[in-house]
């Protein structure tokens, strides 16, 4: 869909077109909603983060880097882009020096000169009980609950298309960019969860500790098992900037939708007011008040107040994600109902589809609604994880009722999506002459 339709608001933008308007504002909504809590999230992480080196009022820290988030959004907008960069390139040199390292020490070449191999893939194994619960029906409940926890590392992938009318070729760029999610996926996630898995043995006290800092890192687990003690210093550095840097893309992100979505008319006016250097200073103004959520940390410990926004925007984002992948169900139907053929007649046409969509529509619906399934197992209610566990179901059905009411909505019929008109567009755009490219500028397949 970004590829031939390239439009600037990306889900919000989709919805209106392809489904309901209604839909639009709902997710939309849903959106701003998980930006408005995910930024107080990492400023709650930025505080539990600094605790590893040096223990004061994390108001300090929560301020910090809470006013440096604002600046960032409101006044060097410009060098954003180096900005991220530069966190980027952190990032990337971490992950690849801590999967060498743990190389290094499953193949016996840590301080201790102990071999590990694939020894814990056998002995303790990869499953452990969860809540006590005995046999395979605890092991399946631990992988359901780290599926679920899972969600807030992916969230943010969609993105791809929030800005395509501002991307040069996006009709080319786009499917570049979902392709090469899948080579990160594999390089950052899959590659260090398999290193995790043959250098720290699943059953290892230190990581059901909730410290939240870099001592609950597994890698930092396996480099004191090894008996490297300058490793979680340097990974605790490098999780701060992270932070840092998560909090400014949730900004900007957050910002530049509600921004939308008063463009549009499904949100004030007011939202729409920039200052000179292009920033929606009022849009920017509303997140940094949400910033404010952060001193909750002040009352509890930072990491459980930590994992409750976590939870709401894990939620939100699974909330998005089945709203995508309605909206791609809808397209993709709308294609068949006017003869289109994706392959032949699109820019670029995912494979396997309906069915993928459909199996992750299903898998959506399932995490959602059992997301929070440990408060309803016998002595384990809390009412606060049962909150952030399905506050987002009533919100989102109220907005989209709520909205199909006032705006008297309908949702737009298969022969009605405007997807010829976009056809015709992409038939008659010029395109880009192919570039050959060195092998060492292919390496930007890792931040690009």
């Amino acid at each position: 869909m970004g590829a031939l339709v390239p439009l600037n608001g990306g889900v919000v933008r989709y919805a209106m077109l392809f489904v309901d308007p209604a839909l639009a504002f709902a997710n939309g909504w849903n959106q701003v909603y998980s930006y408005l809590v995910s930024i107080p999230a990492e400023l709650s992480a930025t505080a539990v983060i600094v605790e590893f080196w040096v223990t004061v009022n994390n108001a300090i820290w929560i301020t910090v880097f809470g006013v440096l988030m604002l600046a960032t959004a409101l006044l060097f907008v410009r060098v954003y882009g180096e900005l991220e960069f530069g966190f980027s390139l952190i990032k990337i040199m971490l992950v690849i020096g801590i999967n060498i390292m743990a190389l290094v020490i499953t193949c016996g070449g840590g301080p201790d000169g102990q071999r590990i191999g694939f020894r814990y893939w056998r002995d303790p194994g990869p499953f452990v009980q969860y809540l006590d619960v005995p046999g395979s029906w605890g092991q399946f409940l631990g992988f359901w609950t780290t599926l679920n926890n899972a969600l807030y590392a992916y969230s943010g992938m969609e993105n791809i298309t929030v800005a395509a009318a501002e991307t040069r070729y996006p009709r080319q760029s786009i499917p570049k960019a979902a392709r090469r999610i899948f080579a990160r996926v594999f390089l950052f996630y899959i590659l260090s969860i398999f290193m995790v898995g043959m250098v720290v043995p699943s059953n290892d006290p230190t990581l059901l500790r909730s410290t939240g800092n870099a001592s609950q890192s597994p890698f930092v687990i396996a480099a004191r098992r090894a008996g490297i003690q300058a490793v979680p210093s340097i990974i605790n550095a490098a999780v701060l900037t992270s932070a840092w840097s998560a909090g400014n893309s949730n900004m900007l992100g957050g910002s530049r939708i509600l921004f939308g979505l008063a463009m549009h008319g499904h949100a004030p006016k007011l939202f729409t007011r920039v200052n000179r250097f292009g920033a929606p200073y009022v849009a920017v103004a509303l997140i940094g008040v949400f910033m404010g959520l952060g001193y909750m940390t002040l009352s509890d410990s930072a990491s459980i107040v930590f994992t409750w926004l976590q939870d709401i925007v894990s939620i939100s984002t699974l909330v998005n994600w089945m709203c995508i992948c309605i909206i791609y169900l809808r397209f993709q139907y709308g294609c068949r109902k006017q003869g289109i053929d994706r392959h032949k007649e699109l820019p670029w046409a995912a494979p396997l589809q309906p069915y993928l969509t459909w199996f992750a529509l299903i898998l959506f619906t399932l995490l959602l609604f059992t997301g929070g399934y440990s408060t309803f197992m016998r002595g384990h209610w809390d009412t606060e994880t049962f909150v952030s566990s399905y506050l987002n179901i009533p919100i989102i059905l109220g907005l989209y009722f709520g909205y199909k009411l006032w705006g008297k909505t309908a949702i737009v019929r298969l022969e009605d999506i405007p997807i010829r008109p976009f056809l015709q567009v992409y038939r008659d755009e010029p395109r880009p002459e192919p570039t050959r490219r060195t092998w060492w500028r292919r390496l930007n397949i890792l931040w690009s």
